[in-house]
């Protein structure tokens, strides 16, 4: 086979896709308080815009719209970037949607003890979206899974790059007539 179906993978992008997978867990891991400044305030301003905007359909998926707001911009450019077969951008992407996961987590795991600061004047999401639930004491224990949810589509997102750019450089090399 000699046709790559998507924009291929180089080595270069490879590394820099590393570097950015490896400052991200680190900083998942190593932080204090797991907030990522160059990815948490767009967040942020993402929930609170899905607030504000999916609260026109209701007060129901208005108070679901913050996290839905942070989990849909990073979504949406993951698919267009598929879209154009652009895999890496698209892998990136996915780094960013899934890093949201632990964000999410730190607020859900927040919703008895209120101890993190909140933009909204001080009414937190998760508290209301557990209470109605019925599983408010739960909080903790949602959290963590959905901070393994997050460590689960980063190290899958990571392991099928690392595929894509092996197969690909394998058919450039091929292509070129040899392996080096």
């Amino acid at each position: 086979m000699d046709y790559i179906p998507h924009h291929p993978v180089s080595t270069p992008k490879y590394i820099f896709f590393l570097v950015c997978f490896v400052f991200l867990c680190s900083a998942i891991i190593f932080d204090g308080d797991g907030y990522i400044l160059i990815l948490d305030y767009p967040n942020l301003f993402f929930h609170e815009a899905g607030h504000v905007f999916l609260g026109f359909f209701g007060e129901t998926i208005g108070l679901y719209g913050g996290t839905l707001g942070q989990l849909i911009m990073p979504f949406v450019c993951a698919v267009t970037f598929l879209l154009q077969l652009k895999v890496l951008s698209f892998a990136v992407m996915l780094l960013w949607f899934f890093q949201n996961f632990f964000n999410i987590a730190r607020y859900m795991a927040d919703a008895r003890a209120h101890e993190l600061f909140l933009v909204g004047g001080g009414k937190h999401d998760w508290t209301d979206i557990l209470s109605r639930w019925g599983i408010l004491e739960s909080d903790t224990a949602l959290a963590a899974v959905v901070r393994y949810l997050g460590w689960l589509g980063l190290i899958g997102t990571f392991v099928g790059i690392t595929i894509i750019w092996q197969i690909d450089n394998k058919m450039v090399q091929q292509k070129k007539g040899g392996f080096i």
